[in-house]
């Protein structure tokens, strides 16, 4: 996650926040929360959020997943612009981070939109896909341990409808993943993830230089 994108300073950040943010009061309360909390970090900036949110209307999203919860920023923002019968079903192995989420969801007048599981999200994921419900969703957003990115990749595509996007956080790993010789596994993992995603012919891709790297898959 990434609480600015990534490349720009912070005179050309706060610009493109004067000029663009409509964050909800709600949302402004739990980003204030989370700064303060140890892993600030792993939240995602707002003007992520946002998209995350038009992306979310312009596709018609109705029912969404999402892989890695912490406190519910990003949930919350997908979660707000669903419609009142859509769902997000939200996967996270922390009671500790989500009990500051289910707070915030429950002012936003939102909770009974989020389907919260807590529960490796693999297995999440696949309790979903033996349900029978593989090609039923529309919207997966990926923001959890880089290792398994690639089976969170191949999960989420799979329970996706032709045209469903899924949009992973991190594809940048702070510029490292431009490094050929870097020795962190976390970042191997996504370097090998990107040269998939580039040559995968069941996607449309695109590669955004928004926060730390948001890469873009619609399942074709």
């Amino acid at each position: 996650m990434s609480s600015q994108s990534i490349g720009l300073s912070e005179e050309l950040h706060d610009y493109l926040l004067s000029v663009s943010l409509r964050e909800p009061e709600v949302m402004q309360r739990l980003r204030a929360e989370t700064a303060e909390h140890p892993k600030s970090e792993m939240q995602i900036a707002p003007e992520q959020a946002q998209f995350l949110q038009f992306l979310v209307r312009l596709i018609g999203a109705r029912r969404t997943l999402e892989i890695g919860v912490f406190t519910g920023y990003s949930a919350l923002a997908v979660a707000s612009e669903l419609p009142p019968t859509g769902t997000l079903v939200a996967c996270d192995v922390s009671e500790d981070y989500t009990e500051v989420a289910r707070r915030y969801w429950d002012d936003a007048g939102v909770a009974d939109r989020i389907d919260l599981r807590i529960a490796p999200a693999t297995e999440t994921l696949s309790t979903l896909l033996d349900d029978g419900q593989d090609g039923a969703f529309d919207f997966s957003f990926i923001d959890a341990d880089k290792e398994r990115y690639d089976t969170y990749y191949e999960q989420s595509l799979e329970l996706l409808r032709p045209g469903g996007v899924i949009a992973l956080d991190n594809m940048f790993r702070g510029g490292r993943v431009a490094d050929p010789d870097v020795a962190d596994e976390s970042v191997q993992a996504i370097q090998r993830l990107n040269e998939k995603l580039h040559d995968d012919e069941r996607v449309d891709l695109s590669v955004l230089p928004l926060a730390d790297g948001v890469t873009l898959a619609m399942k074709r």
